[in-house]
């Protein structure tokens, strides 16, 4: 089948002042369909700015980004969005929940942007919630829910659309050792049950042994990778 996401020699430059930082280096890494890819290193080594680019958030300044084949890395804006809006999911360390919408709301108003009948947003929303063990938890806004009930809304809401893969950027950075393997275990099952690819970020020696394939940044360049 073939990758779904791969680049070459992927560099990133930062200016700060007269100084130029270099946030990536020569970056050539494989990401197959239906597994969970985990990016790790320590802050600073380069691993957000990577799941940025792959995910277009951010643009190289040298080097391709290739989605199923396809150079992203070069798209114009615009079509960059409908890649993100229509193959791709994103979950954050910090949640981004709407603080006045329920979980189910949460979950639900990605399709209302999109213009997806009554119906068939509720049904997807439940469904979704479902797939993360909230259903009975929908009504609840996220004040009234834990740290990592609030970030299995999170991973709904990324899914919602049905993407072909998510980027989560240190999703378990908020949450205690339980917490987190409550998340790992959620994503697994995207994978193994919904074909999803997840590409994740992580400090955490602990998560390792749950992914397919990991990848470890430092400064910048990949020095090490593995299947699991």
């Amino acid at each position: 089948m073939g990758p779904i996401i791969y680049t070459e020699n992927l560099n990133r430059q930062f200016k700060a002042g007269k100084e130029a930082i270099h946030a990536l280096k020569d970056i050539n890494i494989s990401i197959e369909p239906r597994t969970l890819t985990i990016l790790r290193g320590r802050s600073g080594s380069g691993k957000t700015t990577l799941i940025n680019t792959l995910g277009a958030l951010d643009r190289p300044s040298s080097g391709k980004v290739y989605f199923n084949y396809l150079e992203i890395s070069n798209l114009v804006e615009k079509k960059q969005d409908e890649l993100r809006k229509n193959s791709m999911g994103f979950v954050f360390q910090s949640f981004a929940l709407i603080s006045l919408m329920s979980a189910y709301e949460n979950v639900e108003f990605p399709l209302r942007l999109l213009g997806i009948k009554p119906n068939e947003r509720k049904a997807r929303a439940i469904e979704c919630l479902s797939m993360v063990g909230l259903h009975k938890r929908m009504e609840h806004r996220p004040s009234e829910l834990s740290g990592g009930e609030q970030q299995r809304v999170a991973i709904a809401r990324a899914i919602i659309h049905r993407p072909k893969v998510i980027f989560a950027d240190e999703p378990t950075a908020e949450l205690d050792t339980h917490m987190a393997i409550q998340i790992m275990k959620v994503f697994r099952e995207l994978v193994e049950k919904e074909g999803i690819t997840v590409v994740m970020t992580t400090h955490d020696p602990n998560m390792m042994e749950l992914g397919d394939f990991v990848y470890t940044l430092e400064d910048g360049e990949v020095i090490d990778n593995y299947s699991v």
